[in-house]
């Protein structure tokens, strides 16, 4: 601004105060906003170092708003990783602390089972949790929840079948005829025989081993496809108490063995075989041990282990069922979504389950925090709380409660969750790696952060204290030039003649 229409002499001294007034209020400015200019042009030479160093501050920020943001995912994640771990130790205590005995209601389950559909139930619920940005357990497909309902998953929906109804066709392949799909004839004279009744069949009983030691006897087997074990007794009969002893493998991978006794004793107790006259009655009797022998087995253990492999054939991927009639079937074949209930809904992860979600939170960091229900350490106790919860029985089976024991040893075993098997331990363990990257990225930002301000600072920053003492030695100028200035504007040719006139 430049000053005109006033007197020559007098106009400098007016530009001067104007020029100071300028400076005093731009310092004013500064002291109030603790900053050299509000824009960047302000700063000269130095406005693009300011912008530089603005853009990775922002950049930072972001990098933390992403941290906080993946921080909060985790965290949901290990809650309900640790509330279906402890769910399942629920029910695995359940097990092994059954009061009463073996009670059945009008739906053919106990007590325990009950209350492990309602755990189930929790622990679906659990797993179809939302976060901020959408369903945890979805792996990429976070807009669509993990897993069905605990209705459909048990009972079925519409066509699609539950998981009730294919333990009840995988019992059928598996009991067969009632003696596990093992083939018990009748004594050929003084040999007795048990085979399987196909080759490679995944269903039954399966021949893994015979030890005797039955006098005069000849043992052989398991050999031959299908497998068989044969006993001749042509050599002679057997002394009281010598014993043979068959193993058999169970769907589950689970081993059952039956233990057969020589007595001479007319009534045997179960697990004897009476020493008849002759080699051939020794041989009916053993065939007749035998076969009560295998039939209990198939009513008990066999069931229960049958119930156990439905589950982990329904909760696989994809889904397996019994393939033709099951009494009669010999193969496996793949679900489909038209015939049975498929329990997770969420997205499978062509890769890694984690790189399904990730997130950059630093220039060269990227963390994966993605999950799935279908992982095979929180498939494995949803599948095994599952049989528990789906099983049922009826008061006219005989073999009802060893069953229900049978089953609940296995499902206790396996809710430990044996080696080999990934555990929730090691989810949760992956997912703190994430947590622990992104606190490391975050202390560094923080570090940065200061760096960067102080450079900031001090282009675009001002001493306060200095520019106090500026806004002072202005002021005193100013008012000097204003009571000049003044003082120069009152002078004129009359007051400058007055004292010569006079």
């Amino acid at each position: 601004m430049s000053v005109t229409g006033v007197s020559p002499n007098i106009a400098p001294l007016i530009q001067s105060v104007l020029d100071v007034n300028k400076q005093l209020t731009t310092l004013q400015q500064q002291l109030s906003s603790g900053q050299k200019s509000d824009t960047y042009g302000g700063l000269g030479a130095q406005g693009g170092i300011a912008v530089a160093l603005n853009a990775q501050l922002s950049a930072l920020s972001s990098y933390d708003d992403a941290i906080t943001n993946v921080g909060t995912t985790i965290s949901l994640q290990q809650q309900v990783l640790q509330q279906v771990a402890k769910t399942a130790a629920t029910v695995q205590d359940a097990t092994v602390q059954q009061l009463g005995g073996f009670k059945i209601d009008s739906t053919g389950q106990t007590t325990v089972q009950k209350s492990a559909q309602d755990e189930l139930n929790q622990m679906l619920s659990a797993l179809n949790t939302q976060g901020g940005n959408g369903y945890l357990f979805s792996g990429n497909g976070i807009d669509q929840p993990a897993v069905d309902t605990l209705d459909h998953i048990l009972n079925g929906n519409g066509a699609a079948d539950g998981l009730k109804q294919v333990i009840a066709e995988r019992n059928q392949a598996d009991l067969g005829n009632g003696l596990g799909r093992l083939v018990i004839p009748a004594a050929a004279g003084s040999t007795v025989s048990v085979s399987e009744d196909v080759a490679g069949s995944p269903f039954g009983l399966k021949l893994a081993g015979v030890n005797s030691s039955l006098t005069n006897a000849v043992v052989s087997g398991p050999s031959g496809s299908p497998a068989g074990i044969s006993v001749d007794l042509s050599g002679g009969n057997p002394n009281n108490g010598d014993t043979i002893t068959f193993t058999f493998s169970l769907p589950d991978g689970t081993a059952q063995t039956l233990s057969l006794q020589a007595t001479t004793s007319a009534t045997p107790a179960a697990g004897q075989f009476t020493i008849g006259a002759t080699p051939a009655v020794t041989a009916a009797n053993m065939q007749a041990a035998l076969t009560a022998g295998v039939s209990q087995i198939a009513g008990t253990s066999l069931s229960a282990a049958s119930a156990m492999q439905a589950s982990n054939d329904f909760f696989g991927n994809p889904p397996l069922r019994v393939s033709g009639a099951p009494a009669t079937a010999t193969a496996l074949v793949a679900g489909t979504s038209a015939n049975t209930v498929m329990w997770y809904t969420g997205n499978d992860a062509a890769g890694s389950i984690r790189a399904s979600q990730t997130a950059r939170v630093d220039q060269t960091t990227t963390v994966s925090y993605g999950a799935q229900a279908n992982e095979q350490g929180i498939r494995w106790l949803v599948q095994n709380v599952a049989a528990l919860a789906a099983t049922s029985y009826s008061t006219s089976d005989p073999n009802a409660a060893a069953s229900y024991s049978a089953l609940s040893q296995r499902v206790y075993a396996a809710l430990g969750v044996p080696s080999g098997v990934q555990k929730i331990d090691d989810i949760e363990a992956s997912l703190a790696n994430a947590q622990n990257a992104m606190s490391a990225a975050k202390d560094q930002h923080a570090q940065t952060a200061n760096t960067l301000t102080d450079m900031l600072q001090s282009i675009e920053g001002v001493d306060t204290t200095q520019v106090g003492a500026q806004i002072l030695s202005l002021q005193t100028i100013l008012q000097a030039s204003l009571s000049t200035t003044a003082r120069l504007s009152q002078l004129n040719l009359l007051a400058y003649l007055a004292p010569v006139s006079g």
